[in-house]
């Protein structure tokens, strides 16, 4: 059997994890209920596709969202990419 994290005793190894379903539980399972599993699945589908992979700001990037942060990584290479 292998570890699928990290060493054994590391509390640590899952942190990204852990937080990101914390938040997801915080901001959206814990609100609301839906009739189905399957409409479940889509609410959750939509708001990490929609909004936290997308719009949401995250204090990894600087309290930027994602597409902020991807807009400012693409215009500080741009002086790299100029041809001579």
């Amino acid at each position: 059997m292998r570890l699928s994290v990290g060493r054994r005793g590391q509390c640590w190894d899952n942190a990204v994890a852990e937080s990101f379903f914390a938040t997801i539980k915080t901001e959206l399972i814990h609100r609301q209920t839906w009739p189905t599993r399957k409409a479940a699945h889509q609410a959750i589908f939509e708001y990490v596709e929609g909004w936290y992979n997308t719009r949401r700001r995250h204090s990894s990037l600087g309290y930027r969202s994602p597409a902020a942060y991807e807009g400012g990584a693409a215009i500080s290479l741009l002086p790299a990419l100029k041809v001579a």
